[in-house]
């Protein structure tokens, strides 16, 4: 595995600092699957935090809808 395009990709993935001097060191020194694993760790994190803003999205749309409504039901107050 190319070292320097597995900084580049977990730099650009959003991994901290520390998972990803893991990774590097794991992956250099012949550990794929702890690699793998924290790779795997930091995309389950990635899915979260994608899930909340998910969530919040959903909130506004709510409201969004909610408010067109009340703007049609009194005529564009």
């Amino acid at each position: 595995m190319d070292i320097e395009k597995l900084k580049i990709n977990l730099a650009d993935s959003g991994c901290n600092t520390d998972d990803s001097d893991y990774i590097v060191r794991m992956c250099s020194g012949g550990n794929m699957r702890e690699a793998l694993h924290m790779m795997k760790k930091n995309r389950c994190r990635l899915m979260e935090e994608l899930h909340e803003k998910g969530r919040k999205v959903d909130c506004l749309d709510y409201l969004i809808r909610e408010t067109e409504k009340e703007i049609s039901k009194y005529g564009g107050i």
